[in-house]
């Protein structure tokens, strides 16, 4: 009955959660809007298209260890990018789930420039399911993403997961199929407005904005909306020399109340950041 009841939960919670399993404090205080953003090594799993975007090394970390209260839920993350002289190079892994059940992804991403405007990348990624009592099953599956500068400010990018249609069975749709595309608006370097419209192939579409204010050079402010389902969230980053902090407050109609926290190294101070991706642009 303990296995069955858990793999209700799992099955009854999983469609809803799926949006928890996109990594980054950040990211998840602006609902996952930050498609066309895409500025930190988190990139790697949202759009690929962006770790070109970075000419220094970084390093992610991000852990739930029991979303909405949940441990059966629990997912963590690393992702690593290191720059090339064509663009950037990124590897990365997720956990997810419990004893009972568990998903484990490892996957490796590629990313170039061109023009110095518009950005385009792949990820290719090695999926596991693990089931206990009945075995394991993986997939292998590629994501790609492009990103481009509409103006300086202005950035548009779009994101595709699973191009090649893998699935675990003959059966079709048993992995998702998603379509992300959106808008990021830089206001003054200290102020970012984010919106996308992400499309599971199954489901509605589901329409999300995002702002990032930058109130102070180690502080940010962030404040997210999205439908389908109906979702706030909020956050803060603390940015101190090499290291910053983030931490977002995620509300869901039905689960209620959760709080997610991870870290990113990045191997360019914080404050120059903004102004060195647009120097390694232009240097470029």
């Amino acid at each position: 009955m303990r296995v069955l009841l858990h793999l209700l939960i799992f099955v009854s919670l999983i469609s809803v959660s799926l949006g928890q399993m996109n990594p980054g404090a950040k990211q998840i205080a602006m609902a996952n809007s930050d498609v066309a953003l895409s500025d930190d090594v988190f990139s790697l799993f949202n759009n690929p298209a962006g770790l070109a975007q970075l000419g220094w090394r970084e390093l992610g970390l991000y852990y739930s260890p029991a979303p909405f209260g949940f441990k059966e839920l629990a997912n963590g993350y690393i992702a690593y990018s290191e720059p090339l002289g064509f663009g950037s190079a990124g590897i990365g892994a997720m956990t997810y789930g419990f004893e009972l059940y568990r998903e484990s992804r490892l996957l490796l991403s590629f990313s170039t420039l061109y023009l110095n405007k518009f950005f385009f990348g792949v990820s290719f990624n090695y999926h596991i399911v693990s089931i206990q009592g009945y075995g394991n099953k993986s997939i292998f599956y590629i994501n790609g993403g492009c990103l481009g500068y509409l103006m300086n400010d202005l950035r548009i990018g779009f994101f595709i997961q699973n191009i090649n249609q893998a699935s675990y069975t003959s059966d079709e749709d048993q992995f998702p199929i998603l379509l992300n595309f959106g808008l990021s608006y830089t206001i003054n370097e200290i102020l970012s407005l984010n919106c996308a419209i992400e499309k599971d192939i199954r489901y509605n579409a589901s329409v999300r904005s995002g702002i990032n204010y930058d109130i102070i050079d180690n502080l940010s402010l962030r404040i997210g909306f999205a439908n389908e389902p109906a979702e706030f969230s909020c956050g803060i980053g603390i940015h101190f020399s090499y290291f910053n902090f983030d931490y977002a407050v995620f509300v869901h109609p039905d689960l209620g109340l959760t709080h997610q926290a991870g870290i990113i190294i990045s191997f360019e101070k914080e404050g120059n950041r903004t102004r060195n991706i647009k120097e390694f642009l232009e240097s470029k």
